[in-house]
C-alpha cells in the first residue's frame, strides 16, 4: 500500500462517564451550604465549570447561591487568614517632624 492511500485512524479509546456532582434531587439554594462549600476554593474564590464539572445552567445557579449566601453573611467574600499574619513590623517614625530652613 502507498503512504498517500493509508487513512488514518485514530485509537479507539473507552471513555468512562463521570456522574455529575449535582444529583438531580439536590436544590441548589443559598442555604443548602453542604451543597455549595464544594464548588468554593480554600481561597473562597467560586471554581470553574471545567474543575466543577457542571452545565452552564447548574453553574450559573451555583454562582448565583453562593453570592448570595456571601451577602447575607453566610460565607464569607475572602478567606484570607494569612493576610494578618506578618513576620516584621514596619518601623514607624515617632516624634515631631522638624524641617530644615
Amino acid at each position: 500500500m502507498d503512504k498517500s492511500k493509508q487513512s488514518f485512524h485514530k485509537p479507539k479509546r473507552s471513555f468512562r462517564r463521570r456522574l455529575p456532582p449535582i444529583g438531580s434531587g439536590d436544590r441548589i439554594d443559598y442555604r443548602n451550604m453542604s451543597l455549595i462549600s464544594r464548588f468554593i476554593s480554600e481561597q473562597g474564590k467560586i471554581l470553574s465549570r471545567r474543575v466543577n464539572r457542571l452545565t452552564l445552567k447548574q453553574q450559573r445557579l451555583i454562582t448565583i447561591a453562593i453570592k448570595q449566601a456571601r451577602i447575607l453573611s453566610l460565607l464569607p467574600f475572602l478567606n484570607n487568614e494569612r493576610q494578618f499574619e506578618r513576620t516584621e513590623s514596619i518601623p514607624k517614625a515617632t516624634g515631631p517632624r522638624t524641617r530644615n530652613k
